[in-house]
């Protein structure tokens, strides 16, 4: 792996609250990892939108609580912060309903702009993105502009949702790109795209599986691959040709849902970027402790105590 990135990771995109009807809890995919990094107090500078409202107070409560720099949350006088709701269903399952035209969709590239120039030590050595804050042309115009005119290293992770970003929107990022981590169905939703390999096609072997990969690498110009497995660990698929496999992960004691899973994975595998982590340690690293986000309640957790144990584990 190359040397530590001294600079700040930018993590862009949403920043919303997940509506169960008798609570509200603070989420999206760009804001829990921007909560990871904060809490091993890694340098990160979160650029998203929120409304002037109630859910975005439960929002900048969250900044509070993190001690993260608001320097590049902006709010929206109009638009109301994000909100997805969210529905029980039997064993366990949710439904989940992502309100179109929130304040996240509308991120101001001045703004954002302004607070990159600010950031203390220079450019941004890492820039984190996903596909749900670029639905809407505002939002995504701001993006790519942002990237364009940044040095750091482009780190994507796909997080698909149903009906909100398109193959346009996917081959645009990924082309923006230089490591990009996905899980196993964004995979095949890729193979579909790109190599026209339908859903109900007969299993790929694992040769079948490798190669079509390595075709992504070079098609997209990407660096690296990740393909995240839930329990199963993940596979990183380098432009070098290096595949590294991660599978004997110490299984979390119990799991209470996945949710923040990835998010949690990507955040530890970008902060083993930031301290200059063997690769083999920061993939290992970054499994294990997706798999303790699988064991509490939610994608961050409500004690800050539980990163007392990683931080003296790592140290």
């Amino acid at each position: 792996m190359s040397a530590p990135v001294s600079a700040a990771t930018v993590v862009f995109g949403e920043a919303l609250v997940d509506d169960f009807t008798t609570e509200q809890v603070v989420g999206g995919a760009p804001f829990n990892v921007a909560r990871h990094l904060a809490a091993f107090m890694a340098p990160q500078l979160m650029l998203t939108r929120i409304g002037d409202d109630k859910p975005g107070l439960a929002v900048r409560a969250e900044f509070e609580r993190f001690a993260m720099s608001e320097a590049g949350l902006q709010v929206d006088a109009i638009e109301e912060t994000g909100r997805v709701l969210v529905e029980r269903r039997a064993r366990g399952s949710h439904r989940f309903t992502i309100l179109p035209n929130q304040a996240y969709d509308f991120i101001d590239r001045a703004q954002a702009q302004a607070a990159l120039d600010a950031l203390a030590g220079g450019p941004p050595g890492i820039f984190y993105f996903g596909t749900l804050a670029q639905r809407h042309e505002r939002s995504r115009a701001t993006l790519m502009a942002l990237l364009r005119a940044t040095p750091a290293l482009r780190y994507l992770d796909l997080n698909l949702r149903n009906g909100q970003a398109d193959e346009r929107i996917v081959t645009r990022s990924l082309q923006e790109a230089n490591i990009a981590k996905v899980n196993e169905e964004e995979l095949q939703a890729m193979f579909g795209w790109y190599f026209q390999i339908k859903p109900d096609a007969p299993p790929m072997a694992a040769d079948e599986v490798h190669a079509s990969c390595q075709a992504l690498l070079q098609m997209f110009s990407l660096d690296a691959l990740i393909v995240t497995l839930g329990h199963r660990g993940s596979v990183y698929f380098g432009a070098d040709g290096q595949v590294l496999m991660h599978r004997d992960n110490p299984a979390p004691p119990f799991v209470i849902d996945t949710v923040g899973a990835g998010d949690a994975f990507s955040a530890i595998f970008l902060l083993g970027r930031m301290r200059g982590w063997p690769l083999d340690v920061s993939l290992a690293r970054a499994n294990e402790f997706a798999g303790a986000i699988c064991a509490i309640p939610g994608a961050v957790p409500r004690d800050l105590g539980f990163y007392d144990q990683w931080m003296r584990k790592w140290r």
